[in-house]
């Protein structure tokens, strides 16, 4: 990847264009790593909405293993979100210019290891639960904290339902300015946000589509490309501040 283009996507200096470039890369790894992830544990992990309510139904019906899935489910989810803030707050106080870089390298990392060790990962309980699950669910809530942070809650690439909804009251507007055309209410429907939210939508669609065909096809190194893009984009800032590190010690 470029190094230009990666400081555009990743760096410091944020922008709505960047954001949205970033957005539909991380749309596409949490599509897959959602998907192909479902192959390997037989749950989805992005979904927070889902794990509570499973939670909520589970208590009422006495399902102690379900109860304890869900729960370390969201308590590894809230990990991965309270890990991001972590960093990028310790990076932001160093003055790093790879503050939003280094929790996606901790993501690299951890769907790296998910990749080469996932089959014996899927034989170690902890909590209870087998540890890909709780690796796969902190990995999701790391990057959707990212994501959230660096874009100031403007977009989210783990889960749609936002997405969806957003991208429907756009589709409204615009259904409602052609059929109605009543220029005193001055309805109109944002274009360019529907052009990105049809693409984040899509992108997730289309990583989870590659996501579940390398899994069965290919198993748990199916996610290696995953971590290594990962790693492309966030490994420039990284290296911008290691040499600007070696200037000053020499300076």
């Amino acid at each position: 990847m470029p190094a230009n283009y990666a400081r555009f996507l990743i760096g410091r200096n944020r922008s709505l264009s960047a954001n949205r470039h970033l957005g539909l890369v991380l749309s596409f790894v949490a599509g897959a790593i959602n998907a192909g992830g479902f192959l390997a544990v037989k749950q989805y992990t992005s979904h927070v909405t889902g794990m509570v309510s499973s939670l909520a139904d589970n208590t009422v019906l006495g399902q102690g293993d379900l109860i304890t899935t869900a729960a370390v489910g969201v308590l590894a989810f809230l990990l991965g979100a309270m890990c991001c803030a972590v960093l990028v707050n310790i990076a932001r106080r160093q003055q790093l210019s790879s503050e939003f870089a280094l929790p996606l390298m901790v993501e690299a990392a951890l769907i790296l290891c998910f990749g080469l060790l996932g089959a014996r990962l899927a034989l170690i309980e902890g909590l209870l639960v087998p540890l890909t699950v709780l690796l796969l669910c902190f990995i999701m809530g790391l990057q959707n904290a990212v994501v959230t942070k660096l874009s100031n809650k403007e977009i989210r690439t783990t889960h749609m339902t936002g997405i969806v909804t957003d991208l429907g009251i756009e589709l409204g507007k615009l259904f409602y300015w052609n059929v109605k055309r009543d220029p005193a209410l001055h309805v109109r429907a944002d274009r360019e946000r529907v052009a990105v939210l049809s693409g984040l939508l899509g992108c997730f669609l289309g990583g989870g589509i590659l996501g579940a065909v390398g899994f069965k096809y290919i198993g748990y190194a199916s996610t290696i490309p995953l971590a290594l893009l990962l790693a492309a984009v966030a490994v420039v800032p990284a290296l911008d501040d290691w040499q600007q590190r070696n200037r000053q010690g020499r300076a």
